[in-house]
């Protein structure tokens, strides 16, 4: 089907099930799929396995499903903004996999690639390959669950021999992202910070869900522009552009003026769809 469009986030949601995995695009709070990510808490689903650079905040973006205990696994590199993550994960009610940044990118984009696996020397002397990261507590806070060791060979890249751990790539049955503008055939413009994990989100779905801000006709958008193709999206929702798109940190300095310092009254943030934006 070439025409990929819902009409709703709702409806594009629907068949996602209990137990499911999902990757889950964003850059903090850039590019939070959060239309899509709010139908999944109204959906109902529990015991979601979910795959993403972190995890929202208390209260947006992923949060929302946390708070609601819908989160049973979390993969991710960046979980220090949420509270509730925090509590979750050291009163054993959440399991954690953490993973260098760099190789949660890869994991995804080579799972998408149909790449089962592939060696990659970050992590190596480390407990990333030799095992042992907490992945989930007890209620006393003891370590029920560790990471296993992995596989680690050696290889003279470019004449040059080093260490290299093996890493397993990522597939999961569904992914929800954010993207700035999208066609009826699904391919995709990232705006800045969104496109971070979005893209590789994207691709290790099984079921690619997008919500874009802007919904053209096919041969709108020239195909130097399309940051994701149409082949790795199976529906795709039109959310416009007067959405909320909150700040995860905001960052006050003096603003200068010719004659010097003036304020303090403006900030300089990242919104939902990676733009730097002034927040008075």
């Amino acid at each position: 089907m070439m025409d990929k469009t819902y009409s709703t986030a709702a409806e594009a949601v629907a068949d996602i099930p209990s137990g499911a995995s999902l990757a889950v695009g964003g850059f903090g709070l850039s590019g939070n799929p959060i239309q899509l990510i709010d139908a999944v808490l109204a959906s109902g689903p529990t015991d979601l396995s979910v795959v993403s650079n972190n995890c929202g905040v208390d209260g947006w973006g992923l949060g929302v499903l946390l708070n609601a205990g819908r989160i049973a696994k979390i993969s991710a590199s960046y979980v220090g903004e949420n509270k509730e993550f925090a509590r979750q994960y050291l009163e054993g009610e959440l399991e954690v996999e953490l993973m260098p940044q760099g190789t949660l990118a890869e994991k995804l984009r080579a799972g998408g690639s149909g790449i089962a696996a592939f060696f990659t020397r970050t992590g190596t002397g480390t407990q990333v390959a030799l095992g042992g990261l907490p992945q989930r507590y007890d209620s006393e806070g003891n370590v029920v669950k560790a990471s296993e060791p992995k596989e680690v060979r050696s290889f003279a890249l470019g004449g040059e021999e080093h260490d290299y751990v093996l890493e397993e790539s990522i597939v999961t049955d569904y992914a929800l992202v954010h993207a700035a503008v999208g066609d009826r055939h699904g391919n995709l413009v990232f705006n800045e910070a969104a496109r971070q994990f979005s893209p590789a989100a994207a691709m290790a779905g099984k079921v690619c869900i997008a919500q874009v801000e802007k919904l053209v006709e096919p041969g709108e958008i020239d195909p130097d522009d399309v940051h994701l193709p149409g082949v790795f999206v199976h529906r795709i929702i039109e959310v416009g552009t007067d959405i909320e798109k909150r700040i995860e940190k905001r960052t006050v300095r003096v603003r200068e003026t010719g004659d010097g310092p003036a304020d303090a009254g403006h900030a300089s943030s990242g919104t939902a769809d990676g733009t730097a934006k002034k927040e008075a």
